[in-house]
């Protein structure tokens, strides 16, 4: 991907980012669909007046009631059965992505562990695929099972034509993106059809933000905020993470710990010890690794998988295929990402031995 068009793509997100903003700050709901200048899309139909309930505005009359086809092999309708009256996350996916889906995937199963058996109740996760062509109920079906997805999150597919019509009309596709498959929005899109209240989030924020979002914010604080409970009072002081730690918040929580059962490091909940992770602990990884190994697999896991690198492959197979993503790190955030895992693995290793000497 260039650097030109991932510039022309933020700029663009920017320029969305700012009208959702100001509609949602003089009426309360933004619609989850936007007019481009020049699009070769017909625009849609003339919204009815708006009744205060958000039902009439993005209801049957603004989204494509198109017919998809779930992990599971059934066929539903997209507003009828999956967003009419309901509060869902949507995001879009590709079972053969090599970079941003499986983190995305992996951060939703994080929200979905969060939110519990509330997930196919009253909250509700679509990951609609791009690639309707190779993903097929029986693909998507392997790649729930590689991620350990629940009730209440269905993956779906469809016919191109059809896929596309949502793409457009939920704002995930927009003038001047690619047709391949890599130039995708990957973003998530939180929404409640019947109060008519619609937001897109990265799906970088932490999965605890996202969960709030959904299951506070847009159920109507149905139940009390998690957030607005906790209590700060024996928090630690606050300290500006190195970019190390950093990366990892944002780029490894969701897949990888440090110290199996320990706290997760900046993620702020207890690692239940039988909790399933896509990823491998990384306590001691630098010892057992080169920092040459650890740096090419960084750098380009995909790569090494294909040149069948033993212990790329042992680990792919061990961990039920789920691909390690492409970050497109730097050599800089390399070697600061592997400085962190070595030095928390050295204060979780030394917490470990004091805390056996003082019982």
């Amino acid at each position: 991907m260039s650097n030109r068009n991932e510039t022309t793509r933020r700029r663009h997100g920017l320029r969305v980012g700012a009208a959702v903003l100001a509609a949602a700050a003089c009426v309360g709901i933004g619609p989850p669909g936007f007019a481009h200048e020049g699009h070769d899309h017909a625009p849609p139909p003339a919204a009815k007046e708006y009744d205060g309930s958000g039902a009439s505005r993005w209801g049957a009359n603004f989204f494509p009631n198109v017919t998809l086809t779930t992990q599971d092999g059934e066929q539903v309708r997209f507003f009828d059965d999956l967003v009419k009256d309901k509060v869902v996350l949507i995001n879009l996916i590709y079972t053969r992505c090599k970079d941003s889906c499986p983190l995305a995937t992996a951060q939703l199963r994080k929200v979905q562990q969060i939110l519990g058996d509330r997930l196919g109740h009253d909250i509700f996760m679509y990951s609609i695929t791009i690639d309707p062509t190779h993903d097929t109920p029986e693909v998507l079906k392997k790649y729930t099972e590689k991620f350990h997805v629940g009730p209440g999150w269905l993956f779906l597919t469809g016919s191109p034509d059809d896929i596309m019509k949502l793409r457009v009309k939920l704002g995930f596709h927009f003038q001047g993106m690619r047709d391949d498959l890599k130039d995708h929005n990957g973003a998530v899109l939180i929404g409640n059809q019947s109060t008519g209240q619609w937001v897109k989030r990265s799906l970088m924020d932490s999965p605890y933000q996202l969960a709030e979002v959904v299951g506070t914010w847009f159920t109507n604080w149905k139940l009390p905020s998690r957030i607005a409970a906790t209590n700060y009072a024996a928090a630690p002081k606050l300290q500006l993470p190195t970019m190390g730690e950093n990366l990892f918040r944002s780029r490894c929580t969701v897949c990888h710990t440090i110290g199996s059962g320990s706290r997760v490091v900046g993620g702020g909940e207890e690692i239940e010890k039988n909790q399933v992770r896509a990823g491998p602990d990384l306590l001691g990884v630098t010892e057992k690794r080169s920092q040459a190994w650890l740096a090419r697999w960084l750098t380009d896991p995909g790569k090494m998988l294909e040149e069948e690198d033993p212990v790329a492959v042992e680990l792919y197979k061990d961990y039920d295929e789920v691909i390690m993503p492409n970050f497109r790190l730097s050599e800089v955030e390399v070697h600061a990402l592997i400085e962190f895992i070595a030095s928390e693995s050295r204060r979780v290793k030394e917490a470990a031995v004091a805390d056996v000497g003082g019982k």
